[in-house]
Formats: structure tokens, sequence, C-alpha cells
């Protein structure tokens, strides 16, 4: 946790050093024309009097007078490379300090120092899929698993995740992988449980489906991607 502080204060800096009265002055009159709107960043972009702006998780262009927006991706074209992608994608980190782990199952892979934050339904075919395919192949590996059934379109997967839940803690890693690869299931129990807690939490971090992952430097994954992928994914985390 100590590598996502310093990383945050990195990125608090090099926003202070990109700051100009230039773009002072334009968020000024962001600020003044919009109140209502949070605007997290500015800069100057690639192209002349054309700025980039954060707001919140979402990566807009304006002009000096802040009347016109351009939602989107900004592309060098010479360089084949999409510019707004990777500010799109720390826009949408998320600060996997503050995740409840003690509302997830734990399961650890040898040496367990690479860090997966998994939100994963039941019955999802697609998570059945990355437990019995993908995850399988991982090693050093810890899995932090939120159990986030979708109501709506698995009605009983909130009684599986419950029951899963009731039983000893030591227990839930193993039942939790016979269920979605064997499907094998624990006897039906009712108990106090986190799932209300982590189905607001999934929503605040914009979880629209399961699998969705979280790498240690809040990267999102979502999908049934394969151990490859997966892999190169984590290790990008260091």
């Amino acid at each position: 946790m100590k590598k996502i502080a310093a990383a945050l204060l990195l990125a608090s800096l090099s926003a202070a050093a990109l700051a100009t009265p230039e773009t002072d002055g334009v968020m000024a009159t962001l600020k003044q024309k919009y109140p209502n709107t949070t605007f997290t960043s500015i800069e100057a972009s690639p192209l002349p009097g054309i700025y980039e702006l954060t707001m919140g998780k979402n990566i807009a262009y304006t002009d000096k007078e802040g009347h016109y927006f351009l939602f989107g991706s900004l592309y060098d074209m010479e360089k084949r490379q999409d510019l707004t992608a990777p500010k799109r994608d720390a826009a949408n980190k998320v600060d996997v300090s503050k995740l409840p782990l003690k509302d997830a199952i734990v399961r650890v892979k040898g040496k367990g120092t690479r860090k997966l934050y998994l939100f994963s339904d039941p019955d999802c075919p697609f998570c059945k899929q990355l437990e019995s395919q993908a995850l399988p192949q991982l090693d050093d590996v810890t899995i932090y698993t939120f159990m986030y059934p979708l109501d709506s379109l698995h009605p009983q997967a909130r009684a599986k995740s419950e029951a899963i839940w009731c039983l000893p803690a030591k227990e839930r890693g193993a039942a939790w992988d016979n269920l979605l690869t064997r499907g094998a299931q624990p006897p039906m129990k009712k108990c106090e449980n986190p799932l209300a807690a982590l189905a607001t939490l999934g929503d605040s971090l914009g979880v629209r489906g399961t699998p969705t992952m979280f790498s240690e430097d809040g990267r999102i994954l979502p999908g049934a991607a394969d151990a490859a992928r997966i892999d190169a994914w984590l290790n990008g985390a260091k």
C-alpha cells in the first residue's frame, strides 16, 4: 500500500507541475461558467488552443473560453497512438486500499505476492469460465473475491453466496471453487453477511458486470480474460 500512496503522491506532484498561468486561467473560467461540474485537472493538449480536462472519470477537450467540449480519444496518427487512453485509464483507477478485505473470500496461490481483487457471481457463466480455466494457471497471487450476485440475471445467486459466507472463513475458498468449477453447492443457510454492502461498493466502483477484476494499483479488467492476459496485467501493477 505504501507503493500506491507514493504513486498517488507522484501523480499529484506531476499534475501540479503541468499547471501554468494559462491553464490556471482556463480552469478559473470553467469553474465560473460551470459551477456544478467537477474539474479534476487541466493541461494543454498537443493541439494549439485546445486543453485536456479530467472531469472525475471522464476526459474531455475544450477551447480557452470553455465554449465547446469534445469527448472521445485524441490520436497521434503519425505514431498510431491513442493519447487519451492512458489518461482515461488513470482516471478510472480505484483506491484498492479502501476495499473491505474482511468481506472477501481469500485464496493464496504460491507466495501470493501479487494481488487480484475480483467481483464475481456464482451463477455467472463467465465467472465459471474464469475460475475453471484462467485462475488455476496463475501463480504467486492472492485472490480476494467479493461475492457480487446479479439478482436480475441470476435469482438464486444471492442465496448461494450467502450459503458460502455462512461457512467458516477457512472453508469459503474451497467451497467457492467447488461451486463454480464443479457445481457442488454447500447447504443453504442464512446468516449475517456483507452482500448488501458489497453491492453498494461494486456500484460505486463502476462494476457493471461479472467477473470484474482490479489490480493492486487500481486498474480494472472486466470479463473472463485468459490466464496469459491476466498474468501480464498483474505484472503491470508492479
